[in-house]
């Protein structure tokens, strides 16, 4: 739903309104008609003003989008960068961690098949 759409929808539910409860109130034609014109007069600024809010909102989000469209690729550079960067820096761990984790499993056969070997 466009914001356009809403903003319109808001101001014609709230003229409507306004006319439902103007035209229901106990009042005299000229008391009335008074009272109708007092109301579309002070309608006017606030339409005008929720047209100067809308667009300030369009303006913002294009705004926000333009910066997303910016700084996005920039951050998943910079991200792609960084995992390269900590993937050389731990592949010496890795393969440490690697080997040692090798000797263990070596060990561990060796004093499995010494054990086997006691207990026959």
């Amino acid at each position: 739903m466009k914001a356009s759409s809403f903003f319109l929808g808001l101001v014609l539910g709230a003229a409507g309104s306004a006319a439902a409860v103007l035209l229901s109130a106990p009042q005299s034609g000229k008391e009335l008609r008074y009272s109708v014109k007092s109301s579309s007069d002070n309608l006017k600024p606030k339409i005008e003003d929720v047209k100067a809010k809308t667009n300030d909102l369009k303006a913002s989000v294009k705004h926000l989008v333009n910066e997303a469209k910016t700084r996005l690729p920039e951050a998943a550079d910079e991200l792609k960068t960084s995992v390269d960067v900590w993937n050389r820096d731990t592949e010496l761990n890795r393969e440490r961690i690697q080997k040692r984790v090798q000797q263990i499993q070596t060990s561990i056969a060796e004093l499995e098949q010494a054990v086997g070997s006691i207990k026959k």
